[in-house]
């Protein structure tokens, strides 16, 4: 089977409920989005977080897909960077738990990366994110080896805040005769960086995944018209619609694949990063867009019903069934 290996922020995810959005008003922190802050936030934040209930799990977007990936038996490995501390050893010990290649840097200047996640009572999810080590992997850390034996390579979009970083990891890659996939990660960034995504997405990279967010950030355009754009300029687009399901064309051929019905959404963290794993296990299981699209949805559908970005070990199997009678 084909192997995979993300490359991202390694982030710790510290995640709270909340009653309602008013301390995001009070954060600055917009409804959804992914911001960054310093270290002076992160203590607001930790103090704040000290009078709630919270759960860590490992995140970062590309780590989410990876664990999924990894959850169905796929090959894995991950790249990334974080510090000697508490955080980075519980980074580390979940990637091997899961079998996963940990390629982690270790940074001796600045503590591991957090990712604050705050839960609305609607699902919704927006994150404070203090990237810390995570932030300082460089160009020159990376080596060709760190890429030999795989066929796929994940890309957060995360990661464009240093362009000749993602730049020489795509390098690598195409050397190593990886293809490349891109998750646009969040409307915020796209927007921020739109040129040089649109340099990526033109010239190197083979599998896009979008939100409708995401995609109308990056062509203006609605999710159908959205897709036949990005699509011209890749391999496969997916544009991703939430409840309403995912748009997903190569070349002519164009499916739509419908949302799993859930009862009720208690987070939705993690739930496109799902998506892009059962994707691409799709993909390297050889199976059709529409199979790899359901795959995709199957995953993406389970974990909104849980807190966070990982799902309890005894769901695996009968998600594995679900995926094998499709």
């Amino acid at each position: 089977m084909d192997k995979i290996i993300g490359m991202g922020n390694a982030l710790v995810d510290v995640l709270a409920t909340l009653n309602d959005d008013h301390l995001l008003k009070e954060m600055d922190l917009p409804k959804g989005s992914m911001t960054l802050i310093d270290e002076n936030k992160l203590q607001i934040i930790n103090e704040c977080f000290s009078q709630m209930e919270t759960q860590l799990a490992t995140g970062g977007s590309a780590g989410n897909a990876i664990r999924g990936l990894a959850c169905l038996g796929a090959g894995t490995g991950f790249i990334g960077k974080v510090s000697n501390d508490t955080y980075g050893k519980f980074y580390r010990e979940s990637l091997l738990e899961r079998g996963t290649e940990a390629n982690l840097l270790v940074s001796t200047e600045l503590p591991s990366g957090v990712a604050s996640t705050f839960i609305s009572p609607d699902g919704e999810r927006t994150f404070g994110t203090y990237l810390g080590a995570a932030a300082t992997l460089k160009a020159e850390e990376l080596s060709r080896e760190m890429f030999k034996g795989y066929t796929y390579l994940f890309i957060e979009g995360y990661l464009v805040q240093d362009h000749d970083m993602i730049l020489r990891a795509i390098e690598l890659a195409k050397e190593a005769g990886l293809q490349v996939c891109l998750d646009m990660a969040s409307y915020n960034i796209v927007e921020q960086d739109h040129e040089f995504f649109s340099l990526l997405i033109n010239k190197y990279v083979d599998i896009v995944f979008a939100n409708e967010e995401e995609a109308k950030a990056f062509t203006g355009k609605e999710p159908q018209e959205a897709l036949g754009i990005i699509a011209k300029m890749c391999s496969i687009a997916i544009v991703k619609m939430g409840a309403k399901g995912s748009l997903i064309r190569k070349g002519t051929e164009e499916v739509h694949v419908d949302a799993v019905a859930v009862d009720r959404v208690i987070d939705t963290t993690g739930a496109g990063d799902y998506f892009a794993a059962g994707f691409l296990y799709g993909l390297t299981c050889g199976h059709s867009l529409e199979k790899c699209g359901k795959t995709g949805s199957i995953l993406s559908g389970n974990i909104i019903r849980v807190i966070g970005a990982e799902m309890p070990a005894e769901w695996w199997e009968d998600i594995k069934t679900k995926i094998s009678e499709l």
